[in-house]
């Protein structure tokens, strides 16, 4: 089973086990408009919460992605380099940015729960 938290700053991450998926948000790539690029952590790098873990850029501008919480970079999706736009269309889904290994489990708990994350986004409008 896997439970999603958010950041405010448009990240998610979808916790299986000890190992969280990290992507933007729907409301995210909507701001962001057509993707073209994505520029992706390296596979072992060490990740901070809540400092840059990866890059995105669209016709609109460029963003940095921040590591929702601190771990180890496992895995990346390079299926983005060759289409950007998976992020688009199916940000939760295919549009996923890289897999981090948990080193401090707690930060998890302190991101905001679906429900708390969609009442912020209904703030922003």
């Amino acid at each position: 089973m896997s439970e999603t938290r958010y950041t405010k700053d448009h990240e998610y991450i979808r916790l299986e086990g000890e190992t969280g998926t990290v992507g933007i948000t729907d409301y995210a790539q909507h701001a962001l408009g057509d993707v073209v690029f994505v520029e992706l952590p390296q596979p072992g790098a060490q990740i901070t919460s809540g400092a840059q873990a990866a890059v995105v850029e669209s016709v609109k501008a460029a963003s940095e992605v921040f590591a929702p919480v601190s771990g180890e970079v496992t895995d990346v999706n390079g299926a983005l380099e060759g289409e950007p736009g998976a992020v688009n269309e199916d940000p939760a889904g295919r549009g996923w940015f890289f897999k981090l290994k948990l080193t401090n489990p707690s930060e998890f708990q302190s991101l905001m729960d679906e429900a708390s994350y969609a009442a912020y986004v209904a703030t922003l409008s």
